[in-house]
């Protein structure tokens, strides 16, 4: 992951602020932190060894300004490879084709 190791701040939906070091990000945008500082709205700031913020609570991540953004994102523009699959292509999703009773419902056979 490219932000991993980190710096950054997170700004979540109720207020909190949450500042620390990311150790990884899934694909739901759920951010997981370790030596952070939160600090809810209103209320002093709390130490923490390890935090995990969900996606959906996320208003926004700031991160630091010695980030160097072109970097990171250069890989972006470019098209992804897919692996062909050695199937021939077809799927195996719904459906049928196998065997007799194709099209008909339980029991009319």
């Amino acid at each position: 992951m490219k932000l991993s190791n980190e710096t950054v701040q997170v700004e979540l939906k109720n207020g909190t602020t949450v500042a620390g070091t990311v150790s990884g990000v899934d694909p739901k945008m759920n951010i997981h932190l370790r030596r952070c500082r939160a600090a809810a709205k209103g209320r002093e700031a709390v130490a923490l060894d390890a935090l995990s913020v969900r996606g959906a609570s996320v208003r926004c991540v700031l991160l630091p300004d010695s980030l160097n953004l072109d970097a990171l994102l250069a890989g972006l523009d470019e098209p992804r490879q897919r692996a062909k699959k050695a199937g021939g292509g077809r799927g195996g999703g719904r459906g049928g084709g196998r065997g007799r009773g194709r099209g008909r419902g339980r029991g009319r056979g």
